[in-house]
């Protein structure tokens, strides 16, 4: 590797004792122009800084620099200082700085006024309370890349048209998945919501209700997830009616592994405990509950004892409860789960 300049040279001293190789000097240096002029100094600061102040692994370090080594040429006092200490502010534990930074290296490379602090007052101003903001930026980083006008400002105006636009709702949406914007509209979020609607075939309250619930479903491809899903609801034998009502009641019923989750689901209730799928309709977080630990034990019990219930009488409750509803005693329970 050719050195040009004493820069350079300094750089390159730095990045060498740091461990870096030279295949990965030249990727930086191909990535961030500024660091030909970087001093080693600065670079040295930044680096302690984000290790002793921040509290990043140094083992990290390397990684967090290779993916954005522009950090390593910012002014601390007028850049990286201000940036950290704001979302210092905006987490529950220093940790949470450090690990949104190592999430997303560049959020330190964006400006605090002109992309961090804009980013703050517009989800403000969708009804999310200040001390949710921290969650959603520091849950995902990557938030502060998104433009305003382009991308964000669109998201919001797709949830306004399924009627989310009242209460606060959007920013409640947002809070509980802020991944939602790293999505495209017309590529992800708008086919899925289409297929809810005319496969599925949700209400207008429908999609708004899984929306608010469950955001994560909308999120996920028509064709590779939700389809084949469908599909293997309807071979079971549910109807369509039924369907849109598991999915409204529980929506990751159409996110679920068919083969890992839905299958043995099925196939325990109406082989083993022998009942009808209609029950399920009634019933859809029967998928929720794990199988071995609790379907199957309990399941044990009522049966040995023979008492007759519905599922949502049997698995809708927490365990205490469960075992005084029917009275059985934690020596009943523990012989029941051999």
């Amino acid at each position: 590797m050719e050195v040009t300049n004493t820069s350079s040279s300094s750089i390159m001293w730095f990045f060498r004792d740091k461990g870096f190789d030279d295949p990965s000097i030249d990727k930086m240096l191909r990535k961030c122009k500024q660091l030909d002029k970087a001093q080693s100094e600065v670079a040295s600061e930044n680096w302690d800084y984000l290790r002793n102040i921040v509290g990043i692994q140094e083992r990290k370090l390397p990684y967090i620099v290779s993916r954005c080594p522009k950090i390593l040429t910012l002014r601390l006092d007028e850049r990286l200082i201000p940036m950290v200490e704001c979302l210092s502010s905006l987490a529950r534990n220093p940790r949470e700085v450090a690990s949104a930074i190592t999430k997303f290296p560049p959020i330190l490379s964006h400006s605090l006024e002109e992309k961090l602090c804009p980013l703050l007052a517009f989800f403000q101003a969708l009804g999310v309370p200040e001390t949710q903001l921290g969650k959603m930026i520091l849950f995902n980083p990557r938030l502060i890349s998104y433009s305003i006008d382009t991308k964000l400002t669109v998201m919001v105006s797709f949830l306004a048209s399924l009627g989310l636009d009242q209460d606060g709702m959007i920013g409640k949406v947002l809070v509980k998945h802020p991944f939602l914007m790293g999505y495209s509209v017309d590529k992800r979020l708008r086919p899925t919501t289409d297929f809810l609607k005319s496969s599925v075939g949700l209400t207008e309250d429908g999609i708004q209700s899984v929306v608010m619930n469950f955001p994560q479903l909308v999120c996920r491809d028509v064709t590779k997830v939700l389809k084949p899903n469908y599909d293997y609801l309807r071979e079971c034998g549910f109807g369509d009616a039924q369907i849109a009502i598991m999915v409204s009641g529980y929506p990751p019923i159409l996110i679920k592994s068919i083969k890992n989750s839905l299958q043995p689901r099925i196939r325990f209730l109406v082989q083993v405990m022998g009942r009808g799928i209609d029950e399920v309709a009634s019933y859809p977080e029967f998928f929720h509950h794990g199988l071995k630990k609790k379907v199957e034990s309990r399941f044990k019990l009522v049966k040995r004892n023979n008492i007759v219930c519905s599922l949502r009488e049997m698995l809708d409750c927490s365990t205490k409860k469960f075992h005084d509803k029917f009275g059985f005693s934690e020596v009943t329970a523990s012989y029941a789960s051999l």
